[in-house]
């Protein structure tokens, strides 16, 4: 049986695009206003939906807030794998690039970075999210450790330089760290390159 199709587009097709929609407005509103300005109603207003759309996509506001929390996440994810993947060998090209293509994630657009890094502090459900996430980028840094002692050394030295960089892109998109763009993206290059450099 063939699929149903309204004005030449699928049906599954157009639900995917007011998905997309609806998680385009609840990033922006996220990270622009706050995860407190993010409901069914102000989303739905946003992106010019009825809730009876917003509902064929998720079960409520918290489910569409972590969707789209975890939408910034995986493209973070991606731009450091991709970052590590494709660049040098080189310890110190390697690092640069890789805090380049997160710098690039979340304060060019800084939205997902106050998304990504700010509100899982304002917010219970995406905070306990964010946690369960951690693993993931800790894995990643870790895997870049391959000097630093045994699995136990590398798996504490890859949360403390995880959460660092955090706290240093929270602060300067917060406002409370007050520095050039520039000497930011240096300081972290240097915290990962000493890391990296321990035997």
């Amino acid at each position: 049986m063939a699929e149903r199709s309204w004005g030449g587009t699928k049906l599954a097709d157009r639900r995917a695009a007011r998905r997309q929609v609806l998680l385009d407005v609840a990033e922006r509103l996220a990270g622009e206003e706050g995860c407190a300005a993010v409901t069914v109603r102000s989303v739905c207003r946003e992106a010019r939906l009825t809730d009876r759309y917003f509902y064929e996509s998720f079960t409520g506001r918290d489910d569409l807030l972590l969707a789209a929390f975890e939408r910034v996440a995986d493209e973070a994810r991606g731009a450091l794998e991709d970052a590590v993947a494709l660049s040098d060998p080189q310890r110190d090209i390697r690092a640069r690039a890789a805090v380049s293509a997160f710098v690039a994630l979340v304060l060019d657009a800084p939205h997902k970075g106050r998304l990504l890094l700010l509100e899982p502090f304002a917010d219970p459900a995406l905070g306990a999210h964010s946690h369960r996430l951690m693993p993931v980028f800790t894995d990643l840094v870790g895997g870049q450790l391959s000097g630093t002692g045994d699995d136990i050394d590398r798996r504490m030295a890859a949360h403390a330089l995880v959460g660092g960089l955090a706290n240093l892109f929270a602060g300067w998109l917060h406002g409370t760290l007050d520095v050039p763009r520039e000497r930011l993206e240096s300081h972290c290059v240097e915290l990962v390159l000493a890391a990296t450099s321990r035997e």
